[in-house]
């Protein structure tokens, strides 16, 4: 098993405005590992779609607090969980089906979707009336710079 590098956590309250604040912190320690831009667009949508599903679903009838940790391997693989004490998931797996959504007319029922396709793999627990996990993993490209002599 790889050895953890580093690690970070961070908590906040589930208004709307910290999803930015979340896309920023995630974005600003997986740069250690020099992404690519599309690499880093790819951690900051899956970050924000499990942010908001925290804020919309989780905490839908009031203000909780959103748990982030953040870990880096030595083999490149970021690992990050986003985790609620909200309300919880019923059904899991419908959860995950694209379309499904229990937010309302207003949403597309595509996060968990959009977080499968921009991260390598994706595990969600959840107990109902205790709170979701979302954890979320990818690996970073590792570039190798060729030292040429002139």
């Amino acid at each position: 098993m790889a050895e953890i590098v580093n690690e970070m956590n961070v908590n906040f309250f589930s208004r709307s405005c910290n999803e930015s604040f979340a896309r920023t912190v995630i974005a600003a320690f997986v740069s250690q590992l020099d992404p690519t831009i599309d690499e880093l667009a790819d951690i900051k949508t899956a970050i924000s779609e499990a942010v908001t599903n925290s804020i919309v679903h989780g905490y839908k009838s009031g203000i909780g607090k959103i748990y982030i940790t953040a870990k880096i391997y030595e083999n490149g693989r970021v690992s990050i969980k986003v985790k609620d004490r909200g309300c919880g998931i019923e059904d899991i797996e419908q959860a995950m089906e694209p379309l499904f959504t229990t937010g309302g007319s207003e949403r597309s029922g595509l996060g968990f979707a959009v977080m499968q396709s921009f991260m390598d793999k994706i595990k969600v627990t959840s107990k109902v009336g205790k709170g979701t996990t979302v954890s979320l993993d990818k690996y970073i490209i590792r570039r190798t710079v060729k030292n040429e002599k002139n």
